[in-house]
């Protein structure tokens, strides 16, 4: 291909989300029923108030492409955040994947649940093969420089945090399985619910005043609060009758 001077960016050179494959046929490691439904909690409850929901990426099983040299090798984050990316309001703009050199931005916030047949990559105790593409630890650490790196066993109920100092991941220390992020204003941590008609320990955000509401529990305080208004209007109009007012003519 001719070479331009100077180059041609790669926005305009490299392949798209609509050239590179979402998917694999039999891929391995594709999400169960808990993957899925831990993803919905950390997606509803992510609630920054120091971003709108039209300035932050929540994917989950979106395939990340990462390098340009091989544009093909991409990872699949059990899921992430990216900050300061547009959100798609028309079905037709929905990614297909995230792509790197297209976007321009990389993800602020990576989690991986461990399954027994990812723990050791997910936890960088695999060696890169030769002529392979690196683990996932690699891209996130030492390629994409993800700041915060989050790895949650439901196995064995534990949560580990890393934050990138450097150019290396330290462990980030975690009082209670939680830890708080001053560029979110929010933190994460293990809650002990139900959630999805489902029981059990989930990650899931949390503020200054508690954990962040689902979708299901803000529909539900908005019916207490109906209800609470309803019963003041009530006890009101019944404190105005037993002193001869009639509430009605008040209106």
């Amino acid at each position: 291909m001719y070479q331009t001077d100077p180059p041609r960016p790669p926005q305009e050179t490299m392949p798209t989300m609509y050239d590179l494959p979402s998917e694999l046929v039999g891929e391995s490691g594709l999400p169960d029923e808990f993957h899925r439904i831990q993803a919905d909690l950390l997606s509803e409850t992510c609630q920054p108030l120091n971003y709108t929901s039209n300035e932050i990426l929540l994917a989950s099983d979106l395939n990340l492409y990462y390098d340009p040299r091989h544009p093909l090798w991409y990872k699949r984050p059990d899921w992430y955040i990216v900050l300061g990316v547009p959100n798609a309001s028309q079905q037709q703009d929905l990614r297909l994947s995230y792509v790197i050199w297209q976007e321009g931005v990389d993800p602020f916030l990576v989690v991986e649940l461990l399954s027994p047949g990812t723990e050791q990559e997910d936890l960088g105790q695999t060696l890169r093969e030769v002529n392979q593409p690196p683990t996932k630890w690699e891209v996130y650490e030492r390629i994409l420089r993800v700041p915060y790196y989050i790895v949650c066993d439901r196995y064995e109920n534990y949560l580990r945090a890393f934050r990138l100092q450097g150019t290396r991941y330290e462990a980030i220390y975690l009082p209670e399985n939680r830890f708080w992020l001053e560029e979110l204003e929010m933190g994460l941590g293990l809650w002990q619910g139900t959630y999805q008609q489902t029981t059990g320990l989930w990650l899931r955000w949390y503020n200054t005043v508690g954990w962040l509401p689902t979708l299901a529990e803000k529909v539900e305080q908005e019916r207490q609060r109906a209800e609470q208004e309803r019963q003041r209007a009530e006890r009101l109009a019944e404190h105005l009758r037993s002193l001869g007012v009639d509430a009605d003519s008040l209106n």
